[in-house]
């Protein structure tokens, strides 16, 4: 089985829909999955997501299952350097998470206080148990780190969402922290990650990823990505996000 993480095209947050970039990058997109195989589509709720599934959608003839779980991830933490302005946990100084090695660790990453006090293992864990449950349906059993395969399939399944669940969600996979994803990986607007199941031994499947965040499809059609998502590569570099 393989599954396309999908990234929503560039956003305007205060409409929760896409630019007029985002607009592009959708389409774009469109044009590479329109090309595939594809047995069913799910996306989040929020309409930046759907907006980017549109254009694939309509092409196809084709409807997205939404899933709530889907949407951003509804966390938020105090981080040490602000500690009186709520912050996404993806959005902190490395300076301050790397000096905790607790976070590089799959199994203790939400034991610190800054991520307890944040409920932050209430939202991770509901989201890799409905994830899970989608994985059943389709044939894939959830046993402590891998899957036990009930219908070996080469079906390609898509998810519209969003950065920080789509780490998440690969962290489950992968059984890594996802701090060391939120942090150390860039996922650009309309950008395609895809994992794929590999069973060597027969009935056990594990998941292991092919790319992170393939932007080819704006190459193809010579289309810049989105600096979203991204923060400044040099400290001088004003016109570019610091914090």
């Amino acid at each position: 089985m393989k599954l396309l993480i999908i990234r929503h095209g560039d956003p305007d947050y205060s409409i929760d829909s896409l630019t007029e970039k985002g607009w592009k990058e959708a389409e774009y997109l469109s044009q590479k999955l329109t090309k595939l195989d594809i047995k069913a589509f799910y996306v989040s709720p929020f309409g930046r997501a759907k907006d980017t599934a549109s254009c694939t959608l309509k092409k196809l003839g084709r409807t997205a299952v939404e899933k709530t779980w889907l949407r951003e991830l509804q966390v938020e933490i105090r981080r040490p350097d602000r500690p009186q302005r709520d912050s996404i946990p993806w959005d902190w100084l490395p300076q301050d998470w790397m000096k905790e090695e607790k976070y590089y660790c799959y199994d203790k990453w939400m034991d610190t206080k800054i991520m307890q006090d944040g409920n932050i293992r209430e939202a991770y864990e509901w989201v890799t148990m409905e994830f899970d449950k989608l994985l059943k349906e389709h044939g894939y059993v959830r046993e402590e780190h891998y899957y036990r395969v009930e219908q070996a399939n080469e079906d390609t399944l898509v998810f519209f969402c969003h950065f920080g669940i789509e780490c998440v969600l690969l962290s489950h996979l992968l059984n890594i922290s996802p701090m060391q994803l939120w942090h150390g990986m860039c996922a650009a607007p309309s950008s395609v990650t895809t994992v794929v199941t590999e069973e060597r031994r027969n009935g056990i499947a594990s998941f292991r990823m092919l790319s992170f965040g393939d932007i080819s499809h704006l190459y193809a059609n010579e289309e810049s990505p989105s600096f979203a998502a991204r923060f400044c590569e040099c400290f001088d570099k004003k016109e570019q996000r610091h914090d």
